[in-house]
């Protein structure tokens, strides 16, 4: 069955759970590369306002020089590419909410982390974690999951996603045969990993319209 819903819809969601609990509610947005968790997560923020604020699991991206020395740069974006350590303790500082909180953002244009780029504040009341593996069942990475009030997974149609990865590859200098082969490969292999663990999602949607 196609599961079809609106970011607006979805904020709601969220503002309502907010609303019943009457404490900071954290969200966390997962899926494979090129699924719109970054698009959805924005949507989002735009819609909740100051109120809200969105964690990007890529600011935990190891630097393109560790990646290189460490042999890792023809596979960027797999599991064992990511500061997962860093990633869970700035989760608890978030999840704890007794002070601010700044945290990295991915910067796609330098294909690198900028550290400190987002600020999580005292007040703010909902947080928007969007990332591929915050669902992942595999150690270290399977304690994602104990943060998460609610936890959504997109999975848009196949040829959709791909086309997204490959227009996104493109417009960060591959050619166009370099970047079906990096979408066919390299994150297809990671998205075969992520859509192992789709069971754990509390809602999978199909379609996100506006």
């Amino acid at each position: 069955m196609t599961t079809t819903y609106t970011s607006n819809h979805l904020a709601g969601l969220l503002k309502e759970l907010a609303n019943q609990l009457n404490r900071r509610v954290i969200v966390g947005i997962a899926g494979s590369p090129g699924s719109g968790k970054s698009t959805l997560a924005l949507q989002l923020h735009r819609h909740l306002g100051s109120s809200s604020a969105v964690v990007p699991m890529d600011g935990f991206h190891l630097s393109q020089q560790q990646l290189v020395s460490q042999g890792k740069a023809d596979r960027k974006g797999a599991p064992d590419t990511f500061d997962v350590e860093g990633f869970l303790h700035t989760l608890t500082r978030v999840r704890d909410g007794k002070e601010d909180v700044y945290i990295p953002e991915f910067d796609r244009s330098q294909e690198n982390p900028i550290a400190a780029s987002i600020l999580i504040s005292t007040e703010t009341k909902i947080i928007i974690v969007e990332g591929n593996y915050l669902l992942l069942s595999q150690p270290r990475w399977n304690q994602v999951e104990s943060f998460l009030d609610v936890r959504w997974f997109l999975m848009p149609p196949l040829d959709l996603r791909l086309d997204r990865l490959v227009h996104r590859h493109m417009s960060h200098g591959k050619n166009q045969a370099e970047a079906k082969s990096w979408a066919l490969d390299v994150d297809q292999i990671n998205a075969n990993l992520i859509e192992l663990d789709i069971q754990r999602a509390d809602l999978v949607i199909n379609v996100l319209v506006g």
